[in-house]
């Protein structure tokens, strides 16, 4: 497969070709796409092990309380809420928490990674300076939500092997294109989503700080991704287009059918006392597609923003079109503004960063464009 390069900025070397580094020439090539993001880094600092930023000893009682409103929770909606009793119920819940919010540790994990990865390969200095700011980023929230876990369940659970498997591709791919549609746009578009969503639900205020925190870099991430795609996008040829495509669609399934699956957390039902091979008959007998439907017409749910995503990059055409209307109104989605639901989010966690950090600029996701 091919880089599928179409701007100098995202121009790639061999992630063995060190020398390709030292190339005189290349020191004075540089983009300045990225220079109002890796500027703005200073305004939306913030440090997870200074308690001026966050303060993970606030307590909570996660065996008599909520983390996230019991109505967030799909397994309740089903015959296996019918099966527990209150205190059974809570501990569901937040072990469903548990899930995700280990799931998002992981993601973390492979963002700072993929970025890292990023340092080796981008020629052009712009992009790599901002890559290894993504870097230093990621760092922090796989900090962030260790500690978080830590505070709440004392450590996080095993990493799905979808997500895993995800992860590793990614990771390990030596292209380009294929980093940044599926870390920047899927997986960063997916987290944004799921961040909104647990700011929405949350009970415990350090859940909901935590993903304000975190928002108010992966913005910048997204639109590092966004970038990209507004640069290469038109320029793709029709072939080009078409395996870009089909490989972003086969990563949506992926994660859609397999990230919340009831066979991914037999763990959870075990603890509750249920039979987890009857959970799983129970969840998929309730879950029809028109239930899937009407879920993701949530403007927060985690798909739908995923979905957003990739239409406003311009990846979806009408050849997938069909496929994603399954379970979202693309027309809505067409009409929409560029804007997703967690701007307003980390936008807002931006103001009060630049205030406690006593900056006098304001730079913000959405006033950063392709130039």
């Amino acid at each position: 497969m091919e880089n599928i390069t179409k701007d100098p900025a995202y121009n790639a070397v061999d992630p063995n070709d060190f020398p390709a580094m030292l190339d005189v020439n290349r020191y004075g090539e540089r983009s300045n796409a990225f220079d109002k993001i890796i500027s703005a880094t200073h305004d939306h600092f913030w440090d997870p092990l200074d308690k001026k930023y966050i303060d993970f000893t606030a307590p909570f009682d996660t065996e008599n309380e909520y983390l996230v409103n019991p109505s967030a929770n799909t397994d309740l909606r089903t015959a296996i809420g019918d099966k527990l009793d209150e205190k059974q119920k809570i501990k569901l819940v937040n072990l469903d928490v548990c899930w995700s919010f280990s799931s998002i540790l992981h993601g973390e994990q492979g963002a700072l990674s993929l970025s890292a990865s990023l340092c080796h390969i981008l020629r052009d200095p712009g992009a790599q300076e901002y890559a290894a700011n993504q870097t230093r980023e990621e760092a922090r929230h796989v900090t962030a939500f260790s500690r978080y876990i830590h505070a709440r369940w004392g450590k996080p659970v095993q990493v799905g092997p979808a997500l895993g498997n995800l992860l590793n591709e990614l990771v390990a791919s030596p292209l380009v294109w294929k980093k940044l549609v599926g870390m920047q746009l899927l997986v960063e578009g997916l987290a944004m989503g799921a961040f909104a969503t647990f700011y929405k639900e949350a009970r415990d205020p350090l859940m909901r700080q935590v993903c304000q925190l975190v928002m108010t870099d992966e913005a910048f991430h997204h639109k590092f991704g966004k970038i990209w795609a507004d640069r290469t996008i038109p320029k793709l040829s029709k072939g080009e287009h078409e395996l870009i495509e089909d490989w972003a669609w086969n990563v949506f399934q992926i994660l859609l059918y397999n990230l919340g699956s009831p066979d991914q957390k037999s763990w959870i039902y075990q603890a509750v006392g249920l039979d987890p091979m009857w959970c799983q008959q129970a969840f998929m007998e309730a879950l029809t597609d028109a239930d899937i439907r009407e879920e993701l017409q949530e403007t927060t749910n985690i798909f739908r923003v995923l979905i957003k995503t990739l239409l406003k990059a311009g990846i979806i055409t009408d050849r997938t079109r069909a496929n994603y209307a399954a379970y979202i109104d693309m027309a809505e989605l067409y009409a929409e503004s560029d804007r997703m639901i967690g701007d307003d989010i980390a936008e807002e966690g931006i103001k009060y960063l630049i205030q406690l950090n006593g900056g006098n600029k304001l730079v913000l996701p959405s006033s950063i464009a392709a130039e």
